[in-house]
């Protein structure tokens, strides 16, 4: 079995989650979330607990079950807590900020960048250069994060650039470092 099918989901108090039509649909404090599964792939309710279970042994279908677990999880944690990102702006001049919803950055080019923050997510600019993303559905956070990051990925010279707040950058020696 999936050793990651196998760990139960834990649902917290105010959260409720049901499953009908081959959807799930989790509802918490901070939002609803909905998402469709394989009919191959069976939910239990045990208490405060969800055990994701399979109908085969299908190679596909062992895949399904540990996906299908990690996203009911994820669900389940973002109506409850919800997720955030952060990312650090480093340069001369570089910075950003929020105007209602849109999300302006100057990064070292000629004109400003704009960029439209999608419905959902929520966006903090603090002057320190540090951008914190934050929203119910995992993959939403992350891909909007990603796409910011992409404007002015970070360089190995300088280190000028927009990196995660986690991510270590190796550093290079320049031309004249090397003698």
């Amino acid at each position: 079995m999936s050793r990651i099918g196998r760990i139960p989901v834990t649902v917290p108090a105010g959260v409720k989650v049901s499953f009908q039509d081959e959807q799930i649909t989790v509802e918490g404090p901070k939002g609803k979330l909905t998402q469709k599964y394989h009919p191959e792939i069976t939910f239990e309710t045990k208490g405060n607990a969800i055990q994701v279970e399979r109908t085969n042994e299908e190679k596909q279908t062992k895949s399904f079950h540990g996906l299908y677990r990690n996203l009911l999880n994820n669900m389940v944690i973002g109506v409850s807590t919800g997720f955030t990102r952060s990312l650090i702006i480093t340069g001369v001049g570089y910075r950003a900020e929020v105007q209602g919803g849109l999300l302006t950055m100057n990064l070292g080019y000629s004109n400003e960048v704009l960029v439209g923050i999608p419905e959902g997510l929520s966006v903090v600019s603090e002057p320190n250069g540090k951008l914190t993303i934050s929203g119910i559905d995992k993959q939403r956070v992350g891909e909007f994060a990603s796409q910011i990051r992409k404007l002015r990925l970070p360089e190995p010279y300088k280190g000028k650039g927009i990196r995660y707040e986690d991510e270590q950058i190796r550093r290079k020696v320049g031309k004249s470092g090397v003698k």
